[in-house]
């Protein structure tokens, strides 16, 4: 199996999060507990307790060798690692790219250092100024390990419809380069209710992170994105989160809009290829889903061909002490294969064949 949706907070990187005292940083109770991940600010909340906040980061989130135990105990022949959210996005200008550098230049080594089990998707400083990123972008294209960009939904802070980030879109398009949308921010807390603390991370995780992914992607669309960057590539986590469900429903609010307009008010196109067109085109999706359901509605969207295997580890630990196996990994597995039932060719394509494909993987 190939995994394009796992995640790793490399060494350089945690060094940084631990030079921080304000959100995203690493906590160390003082009580000697282990450290706290803290990269939301309703992570940071004062009225919890040191040990209680964020959530506990252990070796799986920064060590290769428990990636490759990992990958091991579940059959996983090649992983497709990126650093995890919130990336770089929080950096003053200018040093996102200093940091860009040496994180991505560390993901280079671990692909390097691991037989060919692992490469990376790589990180951009969007916080810098744009001459900066579209640099990094072409000098990652020339590191061997590294098979793409993970970007979250903010783009240079305004979201992924920014005008400001064509040259980006046009350095990627012309490298080539996949960029893997991944969710962060989710939506503001007022929206799940004022007793949503109660309910730990379920509904900024399950709810949150979907709806800012199809958001995101649904302004890059009505932006007229893949209107000038006709072939632009782009992955998105968590089956599309709620696109594949939500795109006939976007179709036909398109169709009915009569008109568009800028910020100042001045009349502008909509969209003019199809979202259908797009989404068969120029999107993947992983089968980070967990059910039956969610795997065949984006192999309806989007072609068998074109959804990935992926078990977003080292999130969803297994709760049980002596527990081995991890439940949010059997669980997609299950739903790929429940999916697809007696076509196998379907099944070896998302578990690994299609990422092969589209990563140009030798496996």
């Amino acid at each position: 199996m190939i995994d394009v949706h796992t995640h790793i907070y490399p060494p350089i990187y945690l060094t940084l999060l631990r030079s921080r005292t304000r959100v995203p940083y690493i906590l160390d109770p003082p009580d000697g507990s282990s450290p706290r991940l803290i990269i939301l600010p309703s992570d940071d909340n004062p009225a919890l307790s040191p040990k209680q906040r964020g959530r506990p980061i252990d070796a799986s989130y920064a060590s290769t060798q428990e990636k490759l135990n990992f990958m091991d105990k579940h059959n996983i022949q090649t992983s497709v690692v990126s650093l995890a959210n919130p990336w770089l996005d929080f950096l003053d200008p200018d040093e996102g790219i200093e940091w860009a550098q040496r994180v991505n230049d560390e993901l280079e080594d671990v692909s390097k250092q691991s037989a060919g089990r692992l490469y990376a998707f790589g990180t951009l400083p969007l916080s810098a100024p744009r001459p900066a990123i579209v640099s990094e972008v072409h000098r990652i294209h020339n590191l061997t390990g590294i098979k793409g960009v993970i970007m979250g939904t903010s783009g240079l802070g305004h979201g992924l419809d920014e005008a400001s980030l064509d040259p980006i879109y046009h350095a990627l398009q012309e490298t080539q380069t996949l960029i893997f949308l991944h969710p962060h921010y989710g939506l503001p807390s007022s929206v799940f209710g004022p007793r949503s603390s109660e309910y730990g991370h379920v509904l900024p995780l399950s709810l949150g992170f979907p709806m800012e992914t199809a958001i995101a992607f649904t302004r890059m669309f009505l932006s007229g994105v893949f209107d000038r960057f006709a072939q632009l590539t782009i992955l998105i986590a968590h089956a599309g989160g709620t696109v594949p469900f939500l795109q006939g429903r976007i179709n036909s609010c398109i169709e009915h809009e009569r008109q568009y307009f800028s910020a100042d008010g001045t009349q502008m196109a909509g969209p003019k290829r199809k979202l259908i067109d797009v989404l068969k085109s120029n999107v993947w999706l992983d089968a980070v889903v967990y059910s039956e359901p969610g795997v065949k509605a984006a192999v309806d969207v989007v072609g068998k061909e074109r959804v990935l295997f992926g078990t977003d580890h080292p999130f969803f630990p297994p709760l049980e002490a002596q527990a081995t196996a991890w439940k949010s990994v059997s669980t997609n597995v299950e739903a790929v294969r429940g999916a697809f039932g007696v076509d196998v060719k379907g099944i070896d394509g998302v578990l690994g064949g299609n990422a092969a494909s589209l990563l140009g993987l030798s496996v």
